[in-house]
Parts: structure tokens; C-alpha cells; sequence
């Protein structure tokens, strides 16, 4: 066995998602158990959080090698399984995935979350503003955090005009929205198959439908059980790390809510079905090819800052590379054998992202004179502006203005069946694992509650803003300080 599938089946056999940001989560009762990793931790806050939803999918992992013999196959699944059980967590065969037993007197409820997207070019300015005026993106230390919306405000008015070309290329608007509802509808499909009668919501992060939207209908369909299934095969501090600390301070405050039944879904990269979903596409691309065996696999992930991983313990780098381990074991167990590569695409801002970049790579494999490319965008299972203009468009041209001459991509998976499928069985075996939170609402307000507060902040906030607009040697001494 290669360091690197070692390395990657040490990893699923901890089922190990490392976040700082999950941290109140943990503490209100949204993931049920918590394993401290010592002698796999990269910092002081790296932390290898359980989630109660992830009790046992990865037991039907295929590693797909036909000459890892069966009895090395059993010693990896008995030692999954002896990990889990060290944890309090019970397992499930594969034969056990059908149905859940008691849904005829729950009503059950899915929680799709998203990025959300704007759909048309009036909502990009104000869809950049949600999105920077995360904490999540942009990351500022604690004293300059007063300046979160102002900076936000300059950043979004910044980068609009370029945005705006960008949807403009693509039809005017997202189309996130929409495959998402698709998806929602297929996934719907899919669980009343296996005899599970749920309600399937949709909550995007910085448009519309947001998550309060989803939440408020969750309570007047009366849901008894919900699960949460982020739409990110990894996990990320930046994606579905932020998606659930919303979720988690909206639980908090919600009598109705803070009583739910709840199971997350931290991440599904390892699935079975995702896995061999993407196979399939991306073995049925090279097949396009005059010469298959010639053409370089290019797989392009969103990228995150360095700092995320090495100073907040992001687990996204680890789990990327993980993802793409699996999928290469599956291409090889069908007799493809090509070479391939992981780049890091949509890098912004003045600091470091996780490398190699996407655009040079892309050059670098010109230079070394490829030919035929085919293009996968792994962190993604929906078509929107960085597969279709970014991936499709300015990378394309890229790639044959350095000399790659047959250019393919394989599509996301939308609604793939077999993907599909693959999450209805993910939420099914995340149902018997829901725990109500249990932490009360707070009665303290935060200090940015009260309103002379608020208004002085803001007030000094939006002039610092203005100043840094109009003075751009001030924007430099800011530079160092902004993760966006």
C-alpha cells in the first residue's frame, strides 16, 4: 500500500474533520462527540471533530484496486470499525441502508445548504456584500472586527463591475439557484424510493433563499427530525463551517428549534457514490479523446488561504487531496491509468493561497508540451460562475494559448442518478443519529446590540472605508491584515 493511500485511509478511518469554527457547535449539542487526535496534530488548534451523522458510510468505501486482497480489505474495515466503536459511535452494514424504521411517525425534514448565487446582474453588488461580510471570508483580528460590514461595503463596490461581466457571460445570472431546487427535487425522489417520506429545503448562505427563509418554513411544516446536508463534498471553515455556525446560532435562539432532532452532514467526500459518480465523468471525457491514454486529468478546486489551514486547522487541503486519491483508485480499478493533477482556482486578495494556482499550472503543463487536458471541478456539484466562465472560459483560453490543443471538462454532477442516490442512502443513515440541542437561549446581548454602540462603530467603521477608498496607500497597511 503507497504512504498515500496509507495516509488516506488513516484519515477515513477517523472519520477526521478538523474546524476551530465548529467549537460552539460542539458545545451546543450539534455534533455528539468530539476525538482529540494527538499524534496526528499539524497545531494547538487542530481538532479532529466526530460528527454523530457520519456514524458509518465510509464502511462501504471501495478502494478499488484488485490486487489489495480480501483480507487486507477486512483488517481495514475491522479497524474502521474499532475506531468508531472507541468513540461511541455505532456502524451500519451496507445491506442496512434501506430505510429508517421509524419514519412513518416522524416528520422528516432535509436542510440542503449552499453558497446561494445573485440572478441578475442588479443582486451581484449586494451578493458580494453577504458574502465579504462573512467572518468566514473575510478573517479579521478581533480588535478590527467593527469594520466587518464597512469593508465589506468597499469590496463589493470594488469588485462588482468586474463580477457583473462575468454573470453577464454566463447568461446574466446564476444558475445555482435553480439546479440546487433540482436537486432538492431529485433527492426527494430518491428518499421516497427507499420509503422515506421527507421534506426537502433549500438555505443558501449569501442570497436568496437564505437560511432564516428555510428555518421559518421548517417550523410551520412542524419537522420532528432534520438532517443537514451541506452541498460541499469537503469540508471547509469557509463553506460549510459558516453555513452551520448560522445554523447553530439560530438553534440557539429558537425555543421550537433548540428542541430539534438534528444530524450534519460534515462531509461526503469519501462516499462511495460521489466517487464513482465522478469516475464516470470523468472517464466518459476522456473517451472523446483520439488518444485517451495521452490527456492529463485536471483537477481544479476552489482554493482557500494558506492561513486557513495552517493557522485555523482547516481540514479542506487534506480532504481535497484525499478526494482525489479515492477517485484515481477508481479510475485505475476500470484500467485507466492517466496522470494527473491538483490545482487551486478563484484566489483573490494579497495573501497566500493554497498552491500550485490553477492558471499556472496550466501553463507550466503547456510548457512541458500536453496536448489534451481534460479539466474537473472537484469541489463543485453544481454548474455556476467558476465552472462555466472561470473553468469554461478564461481557463480554456488560457490553456490553449499555452499550446494544450484538445481541451475537455467534465460537468458537475447536478443530478447525477447514482450521486443522487448516493445522498439519499448519506441522509438515511444520518436520521438515527439526530440530537436535539439542548443549550438554552441566551439572555445576554452582545454589545454590537445596543444601538449607540452599533451607530458609533459604523459611523467610524464607514469613514475609515471612505478614507481607504479615496487613499490607496492606506489600503496597503490593511493588506497584510485581510484574508479574502
Amino acid at each position: 500500500m503507497s504512504d498515500r493511500l496509507l495516509l488516506c485511509s488513516n484519515r477515513l478511518k477517523l472519520f477526521a474533520d478538523a474546524t476551530v469554527g465548529m467549537d460552539a457547535a460542539v458545545k451546543s449539542g450539534f455534533i455528539s462527540k468530539v476525538w482529540i487526535d494527538d499524534a496526528n496534530t499539524r497545531s494547538a488548534s487542530r481538532r479532529l471533530s466526530v460528527f454523530s451523522s457520519q456514524k458509518s458510510s465510509c464502511m462501504s468505501v471501495s478502494f478499488g484496486r484488485p490486487h489489495v486482497d480480501q483480507q487486507s480489505q477486512e483488517m481495514k474495515v475491522s479497524y474502521i470499525k474499532s475506531a468508531a466503536h472507541s468513540v461511541g459511535m455505532s456502524t451500519y452494514a451496507e445491506t442496512a441502508i434501506g430505510s429508517y424504521p421509524h419514519a412513518a411517525d416522524e416528520k422528516i425534514g432535509v436542510l440542503l445548504l449552499n453558497l446561494g448565487g445573485p440572478e441578475s446582474l442588479v443582486d451581484v453588488q449586494p451578493f458580494l456584500f453577504n458574502l465579504f461580510a462573512d467572518p468566514d471570508i473575510i478573517r479579521l483580528p478581533r480588535l478590527f472586527q467593527f469594520l466587518q460590514k464597512p469593508l465589506a461595503q468597499l469590496i463589493s463596490v470594488l469588485r462588482a463591475a468586474k463580477s457583473r461581466e462575468g454573470y453577464a457571460a454566463i447568461g446574466g445570472g446564476s444558475p445555482l439557484r435553480r439546479i440546487t431546487y433540482e436537486q432538492a427535487h431529485a433527492l426527494k425522489c430518491a428518499l421516497e424510493a427507499k420509503e422515506i417520506s421527507a421534506i426537502v429545503y433549500v438555505a443558501m448562505r449569501y442570497w436568496y433563499p437564505f437560511t432564516d427563509e428555510a428555518l421559518q418554513q421548517i417550523k410551520r411544516d412542524k419537522i420532528t427530525r432534520l438532517v443537514v446536508l451541506p452541498l460541499y463534498p469537503q469540508f471547509s471553515i469557509s463553506t460549510t463551517g459558516s453555513s452551520v455556525r448560522v445554523l447553530q446560532n439560530a438553534f440557539r435562539e429558537d425555543a421550537y428549534l433548540s428542541q430539534l432532532p438534528v444530524s450534519i452532514i460534515q462531509s461526503w467526500y469519501w462516499r462511495p457514490g460521489y466517487i464513482k459518480s465522478m469516475a464516470d465523468l470523468i472517464q466518459k471525457e476522456l473517451e472523446s479523446f483520439s488518444k485517451p491514454e495521452e490527456a492529463i486529468i485536471f483537477f481544479s478546486a476552489h482554493g482557500v488561504p494558506v492561513s486557513y489551514v495552517e493557522e485555523a486547522g482547516d481540514p479542506y487541503k487534506d480532504q481535497m487531496e484525499d478526494c482525489i486519491a479515492l477517485i484515481m483508485l477508481e479510475l485505475k480499478s476500470r484500467g485507466v491509468f492517466n496522470d494527473h493533477i491538483l490545482a487551486y482556482q478563484s484566489r483573490v486578495g494579497p495573501v497566500q493561497w493554497l498552491k500550485p494556482y490553477t492558471d499556472e499550472a496550466l501553463v507550466e503543463l503547456g510548457q512541458k508540451g500536453v496536448k489534451s487536458l481534460v479539466a474537473v471541478p472537484v469541489s463543485f456539484v453544481s454548474e455556476h460562475i467558476e465552472t462555466l466562465e472561470e473553468i469554461d472560459m478564461e481557463y480554456r483560453e488560457l490553456a490553449i494559448e499555452s499550446g494544450i490543443e484538445n481541451w475537455a471538462r467534465a460537468p458537475t454532477l447536478n443530478c447525477t442518478s447514482s450521486f443522487i442516490i448516493d445522498l439519499a442512502d448519506a441522509v438515511v443513515e444520518a436520521l438515527p443519529s439526530a440530537t436535539a440541542m439542548s443549550t438554552a437561549s441566551s439572555k445576554s446581548k452582545d454589545a454590537d446590540q445596543d444601538p449607540i454602540n452599533y451607530f458609533i462603530k459604523m459611523l467610524f467603521g464607514s469613514i475609515l472605508a471612505f478614507a481607504l477608498l479615496f487613499f490607496p496607500k492606506l489600503i496597503t497597511a490593511f493588506k497584510n491584515r485581510l484574508l479574502i
